[in-house]
């Protein structure tokens, strides 16, 4: 492995809500300005047919650019539209069931907020990568971060490769980057006019 390929690489998560008719274009254009090793959709609707459409819309993109596409929560659709795993948000409880569920070969990825504990179950019951977050200061949630020494700790003793969310900054990023395998970012991209320019800056800055 080169030097270069052992920087973190990026994770990215779509927005929460986006218009079908103008989003899969910006998308493309961020790939393709960016090197992205994995796409999650994450939407905040529960509408059955609004994610499947999502779904097809983001899988056309990605799939032309060798891009893997997961689906965050939603197991039942992942075989059904195509798509390349899942994202779990309930920490190890869901790993080893999703994993035999959904096979070998499916990305199987789960959140584990800041409990190196259920880290751990989850590596060990199957996952292809724990997240931990938020990583950076935002008033949501309880105001428990995931700190730069769970990540230490992790990048020391764990092989299932690790990935940094929630909240993410230039400087977090610099911080974070000689110790964590993925960023995950999203909102931190899509919210500003211009997500190709800031997401090549956010990836200028693991380059450490």
């Amino acid at each position: 492995m080169s030097e270069a390929d052992q920087h973190p690489q990026v994770y990215l998560i779509t927005p929460p809500e986006f218009e079908l008719s103008v989003f899969p274009n910006q998308l493309a254009q961020v790939l393709d300005r960016n090197q992205v090793a994995c796409v999650r959709l994450t939407m905040a609707t529960t509408d059955e047919d609004k994610i499947s459409r999502a779904a097809d819309a983001c899988r056309e993109v990605c799939h032309a650019r060798d891009i893997a596409l997961v689906l965050d929560t939603h197991i039942m659709m992942v075989e059904r539209l195509g798509l390349d795993g899942v994202h779990l948000n309930d920490g190890a409880r869901s790993v080893r069931k999703v994993r035999k569920d959904l096979g070998d070969d499916a990305i199987v990825g789960a959140y584990c907020k800041a409990s190196r504990h259920d880290g751990m179950t989850a590596a060990e019951a199957g996952a292809d990568y724990v997240s931990f977050g938020p990583v950076g200061e935002t008033p949501l949630g309880d105001g428990t971060r995931a700190e730069a020494d769970l990540f230490q700790w992790w990048s020391e003793m764990i092989e299932t490769p690790v990935v940094a969310e929630g909240a993410l900054s230039l400087d977090v990023i610099r911080q974070m980057a000689p110790i964590t395998d993925f960023f995950a970012i999203g909102q931190e991209v899509w919210q500003t006019d211009e997500p190709a320019d800031i997401l090549a800056q956010m990836q200028a800055a693991m380059q450490v």
